[in-house]
């Protein structure tokens, strides 16, 4: 009788402790609705021009310190989503937001990201969201790992990284459409300029028709100036990724912007820039990639020269990846620019050329 007992005991113990490790196990796989992550891109850059101030031509906004190791970007990151709700905050240092944030007030130049958002059906993937983001336009982004190049483009360096305002957005049940519409503060702003009585808009449409093709389509309409002198400014940005075989991959992409010359006025000032990225992926852990662009700013709407032809500048790079682990990213890259005028200096004398040689090491988790 006392085996017995002592039997049913032992077993109801052992069930009971089974009981509690699988609910254990079950609390454990659940995902949590709070997730943490964080980025940091150190670099070495070298221009040939040796500017004295070791920084680069006042158009670069990344990886733009001559001949010093120094921090592009770094950040730590909280995301939460659960249910109808979503919220990212993220805080960030390096010599990109010391470049890029330069005109924002004290700590909004460490803003990464600041956004809030609630979902609007629970039938459709519909969203408001308000905050500081991640732009909308282009396909490259301050985070050197996520693009093909180690450095940005011109045009990628010259439209907005960042946008503050409210926006709502669609996507589609099978993933292949994403629509948005956007309210901005402005051209790249968190706080508007000072005497600016106007909000801007914007959209993007993206397209996939299938895992291997993207194509993008993105606006901004809107002052980005004190009223005034009010000045329209329209521009679109095009793109398509395309990802040819297992190797090969193409970007093209197209900005072109317009913006009256003077307050009411029906004549406009246009910039426009193109550009051709091609990736080849040589092994699991190597690739590379080529770049050629051209920017076009006559009258210095984005890029102020100061010179009789204004800005009109062609570029090419090449880059090499090794990628050490799958977090882990190191990266060297090679790149010239020609201008039509002679709008860099070297030893004290304009020059037309600019060449840079870029190293950085890139680890995410």
């Amino acid at each position: 009788m006392t085996t017995k007992i002592f039997h049913s005991t032992l077993i109801a113990f052992v069930s009971s402790f089974g009981l509690q490790a699988q609910t254990e196990n079950d609390n454990v796989e659940k995902k949590s609705p709070l997730t943490v992550s964080g980025y940091l891109e150190t670099y070495y850059a070298y221009d040939l021009n040796a500017p004295e101030n070791n920084t680069r031509p006042g158009f670069i906004y990344s990886h733009n310190r001559h001949n010093e190791v120094n921090l592009n970007l770094g950040y730590i990151k909280a995301n939460y989503e659960k249910d109808q709700v979503r919220a990212n905050l993220a805080i960030m240092a390096g010599t990109y937001s010391n470049a890029n944030l330069a005109t924002e007030a004290g700590v909004l130049k460490n803003i990464y990201e600041a956004n809030a958002g609630i979902r609007l059906s629970e039938k459709h993937n519909l969203w408001v969201d308000a905050g500081i983001f991640a732009s909308h336009i282009g396909f490259e982004s301050a985070v050197s790992k996520d693009c093909w190049t180690l450095t940005r483009s011109i045009l990628a360096d010259n439209s907005p990284y960042y946008e503050s305002g409210a926006k709502i957005s669609y996507t589609s049940p099978s993933q292949k459409w994403f629509i948005s519409g956007l309210v901005l503060n402005g051209w790249q702003r968190i706080q508007r300029v000072d005497g600016n009585k106007s909000l801007a808009f914007g959209h993007q449409v993206t397209y996939k028709p299938s895992s291997k093709v993207t194509l993008n389509s993105s606006s901004f309409i809107g002052n980005d100036k004190p009223a005034v002198e009010k000045r329209m400014r329209y521009f679109h940005n095009f793109y398509g990724q395309f990802q040819l075989d297992p190797k090969w991959g193409l970007i093209t992409g197209f900005d072109i912007g317009a913006e009256q010359k003077e307050k009411h006025s029906n004549s406009y000032n246009i910039w426009y820039s193109p550009v051709v990225i091609v990736k080849y992926n040589a092994t699991d852990k190597i690739s590379l990639a080529a770049r050629g662009e051209y920017y076009s700013d006559k009258n210095g709407v984005i890029i102020s020269t100061g010179t009789p032809n204004g800005f009109q500048t062609f570029g090419y790079s090449v880059n090499l990846d090794y990628k050490i682990m799958d977090n882990v990213v190191w990266r060297i890259e090679a790149r010239n620019l020609n201008s039509k005028e002679a709008i860099f200096t070297r030893d004290a004398e304009p020059v037309t050329y600019n060449f840079v040689a870029v190293t950085s090491l890139a680890v995410s988790f």
